[in-house]
C-alpha cells in the first residue's frame, strides 16, 4: 500500500491528543484587536478542541496523526 499524503495546511493548524481528539488554535488574533472584546481575546489565548463533527472532516487529512 502506498504512503498517504498529509495536507500541509492541516499539518500546521491542527494536532491530535493521545486519545485522538483534534486540537486547534482559535482564529482572529492577527490584527484588529481593538475591536475584539476582552473576553474573546482572553479566551483565544488557549487552544480548543474541535467538535466531533468538525474533527471527522479534518482527521482524514492527517492520516498518520494518531
Amino acid at each position: 500500500m502506498p504512503k498517504l499524503k498529509t495536507k500541509s495546511s492541516v499539518k500546521r493548524r491542527f494536532r491530535t491528543t493521545a486519545k485522538g481528539k483534534v486540537i486547534m488554535n482559535p482564529s482572529g488574533k492577527r490584527h484588529g484587536m481593538r475591536k475584539r472584546s476582552q473576553k474573546m481575546k482572553r479566551q483565544a489565548r488557549r487552544t480548543t478542541y474541535l467538535s466531533s463533527s468538525d474533527a471527522a472532516i479534518v482527521r482524514p487529512f492527517m492520516p498518520y496523526g494518531r
